[in-house]
């Protein structure tokens, strides 16, 4: 019997002394090669086909063959190979998947096959009368019904079995490119299983319904505007010109047609939906072949009963005649085919006793009031409470405690008040003059419809704006939750963000949630983030509509925090991407005398306060760079930080407004496209000869 203890402690020690490093792109142990260029070549081969496989077993079958730990594992092995070998790098690898640059502008992208809509029936009767009109024209005519999900339609295009490009429907004959976006849903096969020389297949991104509620959750806290839906939820992240964003924001797809083929012959839509199966697509479930139009009725309804017990969104069924040649004879108006129809489900609605109207107040101090009523099931959950958004809707609806109200689910997920359908009280609720945490008279500014606490010492905006501080993609105070703020507050430990730096070991003793090792990763946590960008802590402070994004444009422009705060409103109105709202909100908020205040603290206990920039000169002003084929000596990254540091900007895809293309061995299709648009093209010599100091 082997001695399982030394085995054991061999392993953790050749794990520990195999930490992958490399030297002149060849991988080493202890000085010598462990792989030579044939090797690596078959391990990335490897990885790919295997890292693959795992993701379609994951992501279209649901069916996870390995944990997520001896994924990333694998995948960390790629990474490492790919970038000590650059050249075998293949389009199908799932490190492409990640996100790139961003682009500047969508190029626009013609469909050679129009992307059509369907016309919309809503009720039995309308669907029983399509079926009757074909089956009068074809005696043998069958049908597929299959759910019709709530998204964003695409394109994919796959040319010799590799996916080149994707595009959204646009208005069914131009739409745009979204490739690098597409690239992150995992669901999608970056090559296909049989190399035909030309695919393109529409499909429906989406946002599964778990993923839209987290996001909502999230852009609540933040104080942003939250999508109303998983479909707008789709859209805005598919149209993220970063592609990292889009990464971030998990969506999925169904693919559930063949615009063109090369190189296959089909004839009928049920036979092209099992033949993209086979390829690995995630095709839309419960799809049904049949002549009955009682069946397909049927379907419907079955539909309908579970939809609201599905993880993402559905709005209707879709009914499609079922053979290429029959669909051909009918052919189409001249904006929907004749061959199908979408039969769309009514929302549901139930009526509920308003039981009381609450009020919140957010982290700018907006008062907002939620209809609070007797619970009722709907679109799959039980539901009890509805926001009522501000002053101007519950007029609009004549809304008061009492009454019986119509409840639904905006886009069947967030709950809202309908109307009213029964009134039994006078008039309509007011909102509270004082604020109904610290008391003090609340204002309603010209032109908005909040109204709002003006008290910047209110105890609920201190707790959320301390919330918000110390979030991820702010001060990034890791340990400090919503949870453990409550905790600080209701301590007497903290009244403002500032007092965060005053903490003490001794404080959060006495603490339940602390002992020595949390309170002193959270200490450590606070005094690390003194050191954070400047952008970070501007977008910390939490002004009205400034995101991250404009909060790093604030400080490129301005160079440090008193830079900002000496801008005048007209110097912060010209910045590239500023609107009037968000000039003025930055000028008015770092004018108030407990902003001015809290900064004061905030420099005085060692905060960073000045922005470094890595940028040298302006000699690339105004020019977008597109990047391609392998570079013989730099990595992207470095030519990418170069160009930013002259400041330039690198775009994903090559257009009309690209100034140049730096081009290396294997340069593809943006090669191609910037000869033709007649772009000029760069060496990587010539490109080091022009950002020389």
């Amino acid at each position: 019997m082997p001695d399982y203890q030394k085995l054991k402690k061999y392993l953790k020690i050749l794990v520990k002394s195999l930490k992958m490093c490399y030297t002149n792109n060849i991988f080493c142990f202890r000085g010598k090669a462990l792989m030579n260029e044939k090797q690596a070549k078959k391990r990335i081969d490897e990885l790919v086909e295997t890292l693959n496989k795992h993701s379609y077993n994951y992501y279209v079958l649901d069916n996870p063959q390995i944990s997520d730990y001896e994924y990333d594992m694998l995948n960390n092995e790629l990474k490492a190979l790919e970038e000590a070998y650059p050249r075998f790098l293949r389009a199908d690898s799932p490190t492409q998947r990640v996100g790139g640059e961003a682009v500047s502008i969508f190029e626009k992208v013609p469909h050679t096959v129009q992307m059509a809509s369907l016309q919309d029936v809503f009720s039995v009767g309308e669907v029983e009368d399509f079926c009757y009109r074909i089956q009068n024209e074809f005696s043998d005519a069958q049908f597929v019904a299959e759910p019709k999900i709530d998204g964003l339609s695409v394109s994919l295009e796959y040319e010799n079995g590799v996916f080149v490009r994707g595009s959204t429907r646009g208005d069914g004959f131009v739409g745009e490119d979204v490739t690098l976006n597409l690239k992150t849903i995992f669901s999608i096969p970056l090559k296909l299983k049989e190399p035909i020389p030309f695919l393109e297949v529409r499909g429906e991104v989406y946002m599964p319904v778990s993923v839209f509620e987290k996001l909502v959750v999230k852009q609540t806290e933040n104080g942003e505007q939250p999508f109303k839906n998983p479909r707008n939820a789709a859209a805005g992240s598919l149209r993220q010109k970063d592609s990292k964003i889009a990464a971030k924001r998990k969506l999925d797809i169904f693919c559930f047609n063949i615009q063109q083929c090369e190189g296959r012959e089909f004839t009928s839509h049920y036979e092209t939906l099992e033949y993209l199966k086979s390829q690995g697509f995630k095709t839309i479930p419960g799809y049904i072949k049949t002549s009955s139009t009682d069946e397909i009725l049927q379907k419907i309804d079955d539909i309908g009963k579970n939809r609201f017990s599905l993880s993402y969104d559905i709005d209707g069924v879709v009914i499609k005649v079922d053979s290429l040649s029959q669909r051909e004879l009918l052919g189409a108006t001249a904006k929907t085919p004749k061959w199908a129809v979408a039969y769309k489900f009514p929302p549901e609605e139930k009526t509920s006793r308003l039981l009381d109207i609450k009020v919140n107040v957010g982290r700018t101090g907006v008062i907002t009031p939620v209809a609070v009523f007797e619970p009722v099931f709907l679109a799959g959950t039980t539901v009890s409470r509805a926001t009522l958004h501000n002053q101007d809707l519950i007029d609009e609806k004549c809304v008061n405690i009492g009454d019986i109200i119509t409840v639904r689910k905006a886009g069947d997920i967030i709950p809202e008040v309908v109307n009213v359908a029964k009134k039994e009280s006078e008039g309509s609720y007011q909102l509270p003059t004082d604020c109904p945490v610290c008391g003090t008279k609340t204002v309603r500014e010209d032109g908005e419809s909040a109204v709002r606490c003006p008290n910047v010492d209110c105890p609920a905006q201190i707790y959320r704006s301390i919330v918000h501080f110390a979030s991820k993609p702010a001060m990034n105070i890791d340990g400090l939750g919503p949870a453990i703020v409550d905790s600080l507050i209701d301590g007497g430990l903290i009244k403002s963000v500032a007092d965060l730096y005053t903490l003490k070991l001794d404080d959060l003793l006495m603490l339940e949630k602390f002992k020595d090792k949390s309170a002193n990763n959270l200490l450590n946590s606070i005094e690390n983030s003194k050191s954070n960008t400047l952008d970070r802590l501007v977008f910390a402070l939490g002004i009205r509509n400034i995101g991250s994004a404009a909060a790093k444009l604030l400080c490129e422009r301005f160079g440090s925090l008193d830079g900002i705060m000496a801008a005048s409103l007209d110097e912060i109105n010209a910045i590239d991407g500023f609107g009037d709202i968000m000039a003025k909100n930055v000028y008015d908020f770092l004018r108030e005398p407990h902003t001015v205040a809290l900064i004061n603290r905030l420099k005085a206990y060692g905060i960073n306060t000045e922005y470094k920039s890595n940028k040298v000169d302006s000699r690339f002003e105004g020019k977008t760079f597109v990047l391609t084929g392998t570079l013989p000596t730099l990595k992207r990254s470095e030519a990418k930080e170069i160009i930013e540091r002259f400041g330039g900007k690198v775009s994903g895809s090559v257009s009309k407004n690209t100034d140049y293309v730096l081009a290396g061995e294997d340069a593809g299709s943006k090669l191609a496209k910037a000869q033709e648009l007649g772009i000029a093209l760069i060496t990587e010599q010539e490109f080091l000869e022009k950002v020389k100091v």
